[in-house]
């Protein structure tokens, strides 16, 4: 064709295998290994400066073992359609199992994660039986059960748990050297919240991750097409489970110490808040609903904070209704983003890329 250059324009996929790449754009993969590079530069000090403090490296320590767990009611939730109100009860299983591991048994730390990550998805997958035969709201009952049953062995275990003592867990250590402060056990958060994204990425690509979305499509057609129901069913709450454990272990391994009253159903809300916001099905807005969850707290303080310091801060009426607004925005933020954003964070900044990558003509 006269004045064809033959120039390129755009990312253009000619086989199945180009087009189910873990990411979609050379441009993505590009910000997001920047990105990986960047948090990792985050706790280093240059010139004996630190230019992300110590309560920015707390938070992204939570957000980090928080969003692994959020990933894993994802699986469940977004990825299988499957219901289930008991995730903090097994995100609580599996800190208490590497405690033990490494308390009783005097396994390595790095060790004794993985396996009470192992441990837990045992327990998931037997919990997670009545989705082979229930769905709906009955299936959300027989989880509330698993949040209550767990609940009630972390308090009697005194052999596994410490009971309503709790129990200790010793830092994360490697080749004999612990990581005791923040800034070092920022980078066993990373890598874990990569390898784990990562690997739940990849799941989606393969025949058993297309699996789980049939179920949740069409679990009658999915039927019709050989797929395993029940087998698959009991599967996302194994790996769902796998995922709150390896949580679990970094959150106990981070505090150093255990305790009952830490997994509650109030915990589970908040995970599906997580998920809710973030986007159901999406492995990156699951992060992005993390961030939120943990974020928004300590916005609000912050704004309650300065209003307490100009004139409006005189007045108990104004004050005392900000206080109770911080313990409510978790739930606000939850029926705002259900009513005006159903699709989550990772739907809005799907348009906002689209927007921007044909302006001026998004028409």
């Amino acid at each position: 064709m006269a004045g064809n250059t033959g120039t390129r324009c755009g990312d253009f996929k000619t086989s199945y295998a180009a087009d189910t790449t873990l990411f979609a754009t050379a441009l993505s993969r590009n910000a997001t290994l920047l990105g990986i590079v960047l948090l990792a530069l985050a706790p280093l000090s240059f010139a004996g400066i630190e230019p992300v403090s110590d309560y920015w490296i707390a938070l992204l320590i939570q957000i980090g073992y928080l969003g692994i767990a959020a990933l894993g009611l994802n699986i469940v939730v977004g990825f299988t359609g499957q219901i289930s109100l008991g995730h903090s009860a097994f995100f609580g299983f599996g800190a208490f199992a590497s405690a033990w591991l490494n308390n009783t048994f005097g396994i390595p730390v790095v060790l004794a994660m993985p396996l009470a990550g192992v441990m837990t998805t045992a327990v998931g997958m037997v919990f997670g039986i009545p989705a082979a035969r229930i769905k709906g709201l009955y299936l959300a009952i027989a989880t509330l059960a698993s949040q209550f049953i767990l609940q009630d062995f972390f308090a009697r275990a005194d052999w596994f748990t410490g009971g309503t003592a709790g129990a200790l867990a010793a830092p994360f250590s490697l080749f004999g050297w612990e990581l005791r402060t923040d800034r070092q056990y920022f980078y066993v958060v990373l890598v874990t919240v990569v390898l784990l994204y990562v690997a739940a990425g990849n799941l989606l690509r393969t025949r058993d991750g297309r699996a789980l979305v049939a179920v949740r499509d069409h679990y009658l057609s999915a039927e019709v097409m050989g797929i395993n129901l029940a087998k698959y069913r009991i599967l996302s709450f194994g790996i769902s489970s796998f995922y709150a454990g390896i949580a679990g272990a970094l959150f106990a391994h981070y505090l150093q110490y255990v305790s009952v009253e830490g997994f509650d159903l109030l915990l589970s809300i908040q995970f599906l808040g997580m998920i809710i916001i973030g986007g159901l099905g999406s492995v990156s807005g699951t992060l992005m609903g993390t961030a939120f969850m943990v974020l928004l707290p300590e916005a609000m303080g912050g704004i309650i904070g300065a209003l307490q310091q100009t004139e409006w801060g005189n007045i108990p009426a104004i004050t005392q209704g900000l206080t109770f607004l911080k313990q409510a925005a978790i739930g606000l933020a939850i029926v705002l983003f259900l009513i005006f954003e159903p699709d989550g964070l990772a739907h809005r900044w799907q348009l906002i890329k689209s927007y921007w990558r044909l302006y001026p003509f998004s028409y």
